[in-house]
């Protein structure tokens, strides 16, 4: 086994282990964090398209795969993802409270969090869901593999071996999220197809 390897496996049992130690402490404080009942009213596509229109302002009740964090002490912006796309979530201390910010730091990439707040635009005009209330659906115990991009440009570590992306297509779909319109609109094509000669 290369060294390379060697070293990669282990980070990935280190980052494995600490979500399990997150996991640990979720059920100590009594939280279960898998398969939680969570009612979702809106999608992150609706939102952007009809912002001026109904949600300027608006509460929002939205659940989503968390694909980036940035935290800067006591906010932090995230990105989830649900079926229809990406929307951008922000959480404040003195928003949420000192309790409830606890679990923001103990998030990962990969989490499904559903979440309840009011919509507004940044400054540099991005729709942003202020949060008001969270829930941790799905804690994620195995990192995502996303690809990093170095000072050079070169991409690193890409999910993009195609025998591994068959085997996994389930993480395939949830990295790249044009696998999965590519089935959607497969489906739409052979609905089409076979609706055309239904009627004939």
């Amino acid at each position: 086994m290369s060294e390379e390897i060697k070293n990669v496996q282990e980070e990935l049992n280190e980052q494995m282990q600490i979500r399990r130690d997150k996991l640990a402490e979720y059920e100590a404080d009594g939280i279960y964090p898998f398969g939680q009942r969570f009612v979702v009213k809106d999608n992150a596509k609706e939102i952007k398209d009809e912002f001026f229109l109904k949600y300027d302002g608006q509460p929002v009740v939205i659940a989503g795969r968390l694909m980036t964090i940035r935290s800067h002490g006591k906010t932090a912006f995230a990105n989830i993802r649900d079926k229809s796309g990406d929307i951008q979530v922000y959480f404040r201390k003195d928003v949420l409270g000192e309790e409830a910010y606890k679990y923001v730091k103990m998030l990962d990439i990969g989490d499904i969090i559903g979440v309840e707040g009011e919509l507004f635009k940044t400054q540099v005009g991005e729709m942003t869901v202020m949060v008001k209330n969270f829930t941790l659906l799905t804690k994620t115990l195995r990192p995502l593999p996303f690809a990093k991009i170095d000072e050079n440009g070169v991409v690193h570590d890409a999910f993009n071996d195609p025998e591994l992306r068959y085997r996994q297509r389930y993480v395939d779909l949830v990295v790249n999220p044009e696998v999965k319109d590519v089935f959607v609109k497969r489906t739409k094509l052979f609905n089409a197809m076979r609706q055309f000669f239904n009627e004939r």
